[in-house]
């Protein structure tokens, strides 16, 4: 040191730049890209499995690290990228039958992964099927799951999979329960525009006399949310407020597209009876399903608590979205909407659809 110098003061440390959070979405299908799309637009980092080069090719252009990863196959863990990298694991892939869950099947593998990663959160979708048959009791997350139709048992078992899976793990877990889920491209209003028969299935349901349903951008909403919430397990229904049987939503998208569109709708759909065995897969499912504890919990104020201004607001995008003529914008409005949920993989798709 020179004498009389004062020694210069020592930098300070340059801090570094956080790193964005990274979602990992297993199962990139009508919810998982819905809720990638709207996490880039916040500067997440996300990245997504799906079940085709097509569809990887498709996710990239919208920003995402994707990989495919075939729930039907002997896919590996090696397979999908970012799985020890991500912060946050949301799993949208639904149970295989006579498979169950793909991921949990490779269990000790990945514990193994996720527990030496940089997870915080993981969400899974699960269904309000689990439930079965309430005699239509309001039923909230602490009635008694009993589970009766095979995919039903099989979201049930993966609900507990994935919760025992990381049970020693210091993060943050959730369940979400979904009714059955709707938004633009899928929706009552497309499912009459494409004129296609219904399957016995699908007529039957329409004697239920209650069906829990969501709006897609509410699903987003409940996951956000919970990010928020630092808890050991939870596990949250996600519907709207109007449990309106099927029928009734049916009939009121029927008006609409008569009163906009008189020529959209050529006939009525009738029923297709190739499902032979179908009396042994129809299990009733009377209930209605609480929403109480995510407005209460998660503070969550559904943008969509009904359908009606749902389907109301899909028509009216219709009709704003085209100055063509009246012949050219139907013909639009199927290549465009009707086929709107072409992306839904089979990952993500089995809750109930066309609510």
């Amino acid at each position: 040191m020179i004498p009389g110098v004062a020694p210069k003061p020592a930098a300070p440390p340059v801090a570094s730049a956080p790193q964005p959070r990274h979602m990992l979405v297993l199962g990139a299908g009508f919810v998982g890209r819905s809720v990638s799309e709207r996490l880039l637009a916040q500067g997440w980092k996300v990245s997504g499995t799906c079940t085709s080069a097509a569809k990887k090719r498709e996710l990239e252009m919208l920003g995402m690290n994707a990989s495919v990863f075939d729930a039907t196959e002997k896919s590996k863990l090696e397979n999908i990228q970012s799985l020890q990298q991500a912060t946050h694991l949301l799993i949208s892939i639904p149970p295989v039958p006579g498979v169950g869950d793909p991921l949990l099947n490779l269990n000790e593998d990945l514990k193994g992964i996720l527990g030496h990663g940089n997870l915080e959160w993981l969400c899974y979708l699960s269904s309000t099927s689990v439930y079965g048959d309430c005699g239509g009791a309001l039923v909230d997350e602490d009635h008694t799951v009993n589970p009766k139709s095979e995919s039903a048992k099989l979201r049930h078992k993966a609900e507990k999979g994935w919760l025992n899976l990381v049970d020693d793990m210091d993060l943050s877990a959730f369940i979400l329960r979904l009714g059955g889920i709707y938004g633009p491209g899928r929706s009552a209003l497309d499912t009459l525009a494409k004129s296609k028969s219904l399957s016995q299935r699908q007529k039957l349901r329409e004697s239920k006399h209650y069906t829990a349903r969501v709006h897609v951008a509410d699903i987003y909403q409940a996951i956000l949310a919970s990010m928020s919430q630092r808890c050991a397990r939870k596990i949250f229904n996600v519907v709207d407020d109007d449990p309106a049987p099927r029928a009734e939503v049916f009939a009121f998208a029927r008006s609409l597209i008569e009163m906009r569109y008189p020529d959209l709708i050529t006939e009525s759909p009738g029923v297709n009876s190739t499902e032979s065995d179908f009396e042994e897969r129809i299990v009733p499912a009377e209930k209605r399903i609480s929403n109480a504890r995510l407005k209460k919990e998660l503070g969550v104020k559904l943008l969509h608590p009904t359908y009606r201004s749902v389907l109301q607001s899909i028509i009216d995008s219709w009709q704003a979205e085209s100055q063509l003529s009246d012949r050219n914008r139907y013909g639009l409005r199927k290549n465009k909407y009707c086929g709107g949920s072409g992306d839904v993989s089979h990952y993500g798709s089995q809750h109930s659809q066309e609510a």
